[in-house]
């Protein structure tokens, strides 16, 4: 495992990276209401990232044909925007996009619900933005890298939802996936230590019910494999020599 510690250029880079893509989701956010198809998400999503100076890097990135990903409901990531896919009253929505600024990468993911959505929506999706947010608490210069991943783990696991296995976090740089992948379930090894001017994307996804996911034919969907609902909340993040810094955010 080769895990790049960024210079302070670099780092400067991928903020402005992360600080225009959060520009781009907080404008696909208020996109968000029934009647709209996934693909008008993703030419929206595809033409604020140009405006800013960005390119997707999601587009083509090994053969993936959109800029945003939109995965629906029971649908964890990669969902394919399509014009026939089309949200409705209570639907959930995660919408999971990057960029590249200047050579350097950004990732965030973010779930919504669509008009009204039921309690038990609503709850799926704030207990996963909330076991974010107690992962990083440990996203400190000195700790451990599993040290993140069992504290998600151990915020969502008495909720009783599923915690996604076949997919995890990962660094982020010059490449969108670099080294560390970081799991949002509990680890036995306490993985690397955690060095100031490390660049990860921390995302947990979570499932309603079982943990098990399966890939749909067109070999990008990861679809829960009991069809329950799945929320999505992905950040990318710096080590520093304090508190980790949430580059993605307004």
């Amino acid at each position: 495992m080769a895990i790049i510690i960024k210079t302070e250029e670099q780092i400067k880079l991928i903020r402005e990276s992360c600080r225009r893509l959060a520009l781009v989701h907080k404008e696909l956010e208020e996109m968000i209401r029934p009647g709209i198809s996934t693909r008008e998400i993703d030419i929206k999503g595809d033409s604020l990232i140009r405006k800013l100076g960005g390119i997707p890097n999601f587009l083509h990135y090994n053969g993936y044909p959109a800029s945003i990903c939109v995965s629906v409901n029971d649908e964890v990531v990669h969902g394919i925007p399509s014009k026939h896919r089309i949200l409705r009253e209570g639907d959930i929505v995660s919408l999971d996009a990057g960029m590249i600024y200047k050579g350097y990468h950004s990732d965030e993911a973010r779930t919504h619900g669509v008009g009204q959505i039921s309690p038990e929506a609503r709850k799926l999706i704030d207990v996963t933005r909330e076991s974010f947010f107690e992962g990083i608490k440990k996203a400190k210069a000195g700790n451990h890298l599993f040290e993140i991943s069992n504290a998600i783990a151990a915020y969502v696991k008495p909720y009783g939802y599923g915690i996604v296995r076949d997919l995890v976090g990962h660094g982020v740089g010059t490449k969108l996936h670099e080294d560390p992948q970081i799991p949002n379930f509990a680890q036995i090894k306490r993985g690397p230590r955690l060095r100031p001017g490390m660049t990860l994307a921390v995302e947990p996804m979570i499932n309603m019910g079982r943990a098990d996911v399966e890939w749909l034919d067109d070999d990008w969907t990861v679809v829960t494999e009991d069809g329950s609902l799945s929320a999505h909340y992905e950040n990318t993040i710096l080590i520093t020599d304090g508190e980790p810094e949430i580059l993605t955010k307004c």
